[in-house]
């Protein structure tokens, strides 16, 4: 599962985490507030947005040890700089892309969420994932690195889609294209 299809593992983890994360968010949301119902299509497009974001980590985690092979300290902080200049607004960037197209946004409504919940997005990501990747690149073997990367994202995926879908836009101008 890990070596013979590991990507088809990978990706099935993050589309199943990422799920899992707006259930637990709208399992809280639903406690909070009885009048409020699980919403199947939310869930769905996180989960494809765990779809899209699985695909890209596979494929930069692969990268990168084929780049920077071996677990030196050197070696390591290079991947953690990588991954959190480069991998992260990648991803960030794919989980907006990804929920705009499925939820028909125009781009002046993307830009908008993107300027307004990107920022939040990133910030967290920073005060998490460097010490996450530290280990995930010394300690964790290649082919458990998205395992290893998806069970800490679990957090993040509530926190994702808490910012996606529970803070409100900010009184923004959005042009009708007209």
């Amino acid at each position: 599962m890990f070596k013979k299809y590991l990507f088809f593992t990978n990706v099935g983890i993050s589309i199943t985490l990422s799920a899992t994360g707006d259930v637990i968010q709208q399992r809280y949301d639903i406690m909070r507030n009885r009048d409020v119902k699980w919403d199947k299509t939310r869930t769905f497009n996180m989960s494809v947005s765990g779809l899209t974001v699985g695909i890209l980590c596979h494929h930069l985690y692969k990268y990168m040890d084929r780049t920077f092979p071996g677990r030196t300290l050197s070696t390591v902080m290079k991947k953690v700089v990588i991954d959190q200049l480069v991998s992260s607004p990648l991803c960030i960037g794919l989980f907006f892309i990804t929920l705009a197209f499925l939820e028909g946004s125009s781009v002046d409504e993307f830009v908008a969420e993107v300027r307004q919940k990107g920022w939040r997005l990133y910030f967290a990501d920073c005060a998490i994932w460097p010490p996450a990747q530290t280990v995930n690149f010394y300690l964790v073997p290649p082919h458990f690195r998205v395992l290893y990367d998806n069970t800490i994202s679990l957090g993040f995926d509530v926190y994702f889609s808490y910012v996606k879908n529970k803070l409100p836009l900010e009184n923004t101008v959005i042009s009708d294209g007209s």
